[in-house]
């Protein structure tokens, strides 16, 4: 096939996502990792009687709740409607707190979430080879652009895509085609023109086969494709194996 485009999903396809790297609180005796730490820290100051389980634990309880709406019909749930979420398991009033703090605990949150995203060395030139023949774009499914802005940056990568297109923005999720559709009409190219990578076959290629476009799936342990989904164009060990598949 001849593609003018290659699109890419961003968690566990251009990078990697590991907990581990996140920093560490004791929460009821146990270890946990999370951001709850740092969201404490900011909001300690304006709700002194709010503690560290408390924080944590509507934390949680704001994620637990944003993917049960999430899998109703995909639609996103922004990183500005988490936290209400997780300020009404505190029963905080936001318009009681200090104008901001909301934002501010966002961006405390986007930042530690940020330092857990590994980019692969062998990604950084694989992109640049690829960009000089290929428009790029990165479609994520995730709450907050300028968390998956941030890590290209960061990485030295941003400059590299055409389009960075994440759900927040669009307000759908993938596998809808809404999502797909709006990375297409930033590119300004066909669905026939493109190639969409990803390590979702559920979400991923689904989504793409959905709306006409060809998928390579990422699979590193070789997993059966799940019922109901059509194989993939291209399967993949490693997103090095772009290369060769797409001659750069």
């Amino acid at each position: 096939m001849t593609y003018t485009a290659v699109l890419f999903d961003l968690f566990d396809t251009l990078v990697r996502f590991d907990r581990d790297r996140m920093p560490e609180i004791q929460v009821n005796g146990r270890t946990v990792r999370s951001t709850a730490g740092h969201l404490h820290q900011v909001l300690r100051s304006h709700a002194p009687e709010i503690s560290l389980e408390a924080c944590y634990e509507a934390l949680v309880e704001s994620w637990r709740e944003a993917e049960r709406l999430r899998a109703i019909d995909y639609r996103e749930v922004p990183a500005p409607e988490r936290f209400d979420h997780f300020f009404r398991r505190l029963a905080l009033d936001p318009a009681r707190l200090p104008p901001g703090l909301g934002q501010t605990l966002i961006d405390t949150h986007r930042s530690q979430l940020g330092k857990a995203a590994e980019f692969p060395l062998h990604h950084g030139p694989l992109l640049e080879r690829l960009a000089r023949r290929y428009r790029l774009a990165v479609v994520s499914n995730f709450d907050y652009t300028p968390t998956a802005v941030d890590i290209l940056e960061r990485e030295g990568v941003a400059r590299r895509f055409s389009a960075i297109v994440v759900s927040d923005a669009v307000g759908w999720r993938k596998p809808k085609r809404e999502i797909f559709d709006e990375a297409l009409r930033r590119l300004d190219v066909g669905v026939d023109e493109a190639l969409f990578v990803g390590d979702r076959a559920d979400i991923d290629v689904l989504g793409a086969q959905q709306i006409g476009m060809d998928a390579a799936w990422i699979n590193p342990e070789g997993a059966p494709l799940p019922p109901g989904i059509t194989p993939p164009r291209y399967e993949l060990r490693d997103l090095a194996d772009l290369g060769a598949i797409l001659g750069v």
